[in-house]
């Protein structure tokens, strides 16, 4: 069974989070589709190692806060048919990060939390911007969720 990840990056302005939505290639998985960063982890490789590559990769990006996001993306695929458990994980960016695109995407937008449901389609990624987006908010981001870089 593969193990996957998502990575929700953010920039902070003026206290409200603003969220980095990718679309992605019509080439690859996901055609078309504005998402976050995400992946496969890769053998001997923890989910947060592989999120953090995923980051370079795609965006050739490092977080300055990186912490576990306290809720899991859950799905079923019908074509592998299993049932997906995918840790998340929010990577903040500096607002004037750089972001470069890999040839996985044509597109980025920062956005916030109140404009993705005209963009993002899956209820789950949804469910976790907002959870990702009311913990900044309110500051209320736990120390044993930040993992150190």
């Amino acid at each position: 069974m593969k193990k996957l990840i998502d990575v929700y990056v953010y920039k902070m302005n003026s206290g409200i989070p603003e969220f980095l939505l990718l679309l992605r290639s019509k080439k690859k998985i996901y055609a078309n589709q504005w998402r976050m960063v995400g992946g496969k982890v890769e053998a001997n490789e923890a989910s947060w190692q592989a999120a953090l590559r995923e980051l370079k990769e795609e965006l050739d990006v490092f977080p300055e806060i990186f912490w576990t996001i306290p809720s899991v993306n859950s799905f079923y695929e019908a074509s592998s048919d299993q049932i997906h458990h995918i840790p998340a994980f929010a990577a903040e960016l500096p607002p004037s990060a750089s972001i470069i695109l890999d040839d996985e995407h044509t597109e980025y937008r920062w956005v916030k939390a109140d404009e993705i449901d005209a963009m993002i389609a899956w209820p789950e990624q949804k469910r976790l911007i907002r959870l990702t987006d009311q913990l900044l908010r309110n500051q209320q981001i736990l120390p044993e969720w930040h993992i150190e870089l």
